[in-house]
């Protein structure tokens, strides 16, 4: 298996919850925190931390004009993951967290909410740069979204205006989804999803079968009351069986299919 190909499985499987975290539209100034646990942490269908556990949390402010900003954060493993054999020599590289720090716009006209923002995923002492026998720099990305919101659908549009997630000549990918949020009564939400990622930079025969792939997930939430939520959720990706996706370090498959379950307080 091609050692280039095998990295970047986990500079693809990064990051956050880049749509999740964005502040609804309030009708007053609020603020809010938030703080949780996954049994794994995926991010658009890939996994982030090798299927372990992740605790992640955030703050959010919201403005009565429509403005928000907000900051995420999560434990991850990919980076970790990203270690690999040159030549015989071991190269480890390191970066435990991701910080998501973003900002934006909402506003509605004719019962169509929009959304416009910037997000920057943070990988904090990431040293990604390390492995100097591929094309790879510093995994922090920075992509601008839009997105409108009908009724219970959301489309949203997200372009990388730097490189993406340490892959060099990434420079605007986008990934484009689809999300419903159907209200079953008695505090569950039942949500389907699609995500098309479409990275730029990987046309080259090293990278077989390509790297751009589509997601797709069904998450089913419940509103407990108080703050609590909690969300169980099947994921799946067109990329399950495409070798560019096993782990360097451990050949941990991060497009496989899997569920997903998480608890949260928001307060």
């Amino acid at each position: 298996m091609k050692l280039k190909s095998k990295i970047l499985l986990s500079l693809l499987a990064t990051s956050s919850a880049a749509f999740a975290q964005t502040a609804p539209a309030a009708p007053e100034t609020t603020i809010a925190y938030n703080i949780g646990v996954v049994s794994q942490y995926r991010y658009r269908g890939l996994a982030q931390t090798r299927g372990l556990p992740a605790l992640q949390g955030g703050l959010d402010y919201s403005n009565a004009n429509g403005t928000y900003v907000g900051v995420w954060a999560s434990t991850i493993q990919w980076i970790k993951d990203a270690s690999t054999t040159t030549s015989g020599n071991v190269v480890n590289v390191d970066g435990k967290s991701e910080i998501d720090i973003y900002g934006g716009y909402k506003f509605e006209t004719s019962g169509v909410t929009y959304d416009l923002g910037v997000l920057a995923y943070q990988y904090p002492g990431n040293t990604l740069k390390n492995i100097t026998s591929t094309d790879l720099e510093n995994a922090n990305t920075t992509e601008v979204y839009g997105a409108a919101t009908f009724g219970a659908y959301t489309l949203k549009y997200s372009n990388a205006v730097t490189n993406l997630f340490g892959f060099k000549n990434s420079k605007g990918s986008t990934y484009i989804d689809l999300t419903a949020n159907f209200d079953m009564g008695s505090g569950f939400t039942l949500s389907p999803h699609i995500g098309r990622q479409a990275i730029k930079g990987t046309t080259s025969d090293y990278f077989a079968g390509g790297l751009s792939y589509t997601d797709l997930s069904l998450t089913l939430a419940k509103d407990m009351g108080n703050g609590i939520s909690a969300t169980l959720s099947a994921i799946s990706t067109s990329a399950k069986k495409n070798t560019n996706f096993l782990s360097n370090k451990t050949g941990y498959n991060a497009a496989k299919e899997d569920v997903v379950v998480g608890v949260k307080y928001t307060f």
